[in-house]
């Protein structure tokens, strides 16, 4: 499975089957999206920063809240979390992914605002990539975002939703923060940025891995 970063919130991840991209982001962010095309999208929530499906080409199948998918032999389990620590009366519901392609299992947590309730520690338990925000602004900031990693202990860690050069936050949202915090809540230097990663259960690590991408364009 490859991984590539396309900024903000958005993956792509190519499997052998099939191809997925999550959180599509606006071009009103500042990253362009280019001619992309997938089998399947995946959106946290109705916000322009992570649900610009018209930005994908190829027809893919969308996938926009909580259930139980399997397309091209993708599985996907849509969780309900929070966009905010009040159960989501400030900022609404959040929908959380474990995504399994070629036998590896992805959590993208969308703009997920607070710690993870029982029920969705439960459901996304045994992941081994995971795709979190750590920039603060309305999702999880440093603190808050080690504290979830603590409670889904993934073998590889790759943050998202934190501030970059080419990002443009709207007008009324809150500014994000670097990634360089989240990287010393964890006691680590910040890596050296790869463009891609490729996964295999064979090349999974033994011990929680930080991994930084750049993004495409």
């Amino acid at each position: 499975m490859e991984l590539t970063w396309l900024g903000h919130s958005c993956f792509r991840l190519r499997g052998k089957e099939a191809t997925v991209i999550t959180d599509p982001p606006a071009p009103s962010t500042g990253y362009s999206l280019g001619r992309l095309t997938a089998d399947i999208v995946t959106v946290s929530h109705q916000h322009l920063g992570h649900s610009y499906v018209s930005g994908v080409g190829g027809n893919p199948r969308v996938v926009d809240g909580p259930g139980e998918y399997e397309i091209k032999q993708t599985l996907i389990s849509g969780v309900q979390t929070y966009h905010d620590s009040e159960r989501g009366k400030r900022l609404g519901r959040n929908t959380a992914y474990l995504i399994t392609l070629d036998d590896i299992h992805i959590c993208h947590l969308g703009d997920l605002g607070d710690k993870l309730d029982s029920h969705a520690q439960e459901a996304l338990d045994g992941c081994d990539v995971l795709l979190i925000p750590v920039g603060g602004g309305n999702a999880l900031n440093a603190e808050r975002a080690a504290e979830v990693i603590a409670q889904l202990e993934p073998k590889i860690v790759i943050p998202m939703h934190y501030a970059t050069p080419a990002y443009k936050g709207g007008p009324d949202e809150p500014p994000l923060e670097g990634v360089e915090r989240f990287c010393r809540e964890m006691g680590v230097e910040p890596p050296e940025p790869v463009a891609k990663l490729n996964v295999t259960p064979a090349t999974l690590p033994a011990v929680t891995q930080i991994v930084l991408l750049t993004y495409r364009g």
